[in-house]
């Protein structure tokens, strides 16, 4: 399982950005797939993620109201549609996706539960 983020960049606060992350080599049917993101000096933390059985999907409380989720599946592609960014925002985002029976024991925003890693993608958000 290959995975790329796409979409990471500068901008200011209160404006938007949209991830994308692209999942080759991917045939499981029950999966979940998730944005993480680690500021400087701080843990790697579970942004949103979306199971695809049951199919649904998860915020940190941080962003909810502001991100949305939302997958592509004829073009394996997962996006995160940020809106309202804040400093507190900055980080790098990665794509995690999780496939073995295990690790969908753990919640989808938990990285202890992901099997496979994106390389991430840098977003700075300025005051």
């Amino acid at each position: 399982v290959q995975l790329v983020e796409s979409g990471g960049g500068l901008v200011q606060a209160g404006g938007s950005l949209r991830l994308s992350c692209a999942a080759s080599g991917f045939t499981a049917d029950d999966y979940a797939i998730g944005w993480f993101r680690q500021a400087p000096e701080k843990g790697r933390e579970g942004v949103s993620c979306i199971r695809s059985s049951p199919a649904r999907t998860y915020y940190a409380d941080s962003v909810k109201g502001r991100f949305t989720i939302s997958s592509d599946n004829a073009k394996s592609t997962v996006y995160l549609q940020m809106n309202d960014l804040k400093p507190g925002d900055t980080g790098i985002y990665y794509c995690a996706a999780a496939t073995q029976y295990y690790s969908l024991t753990y919640s989808c925003l938990d990285r202890s539960g992901m099997d496979y890693w994106g390389k991430g993608t840098l977003i700075t958000v300025s005051p």
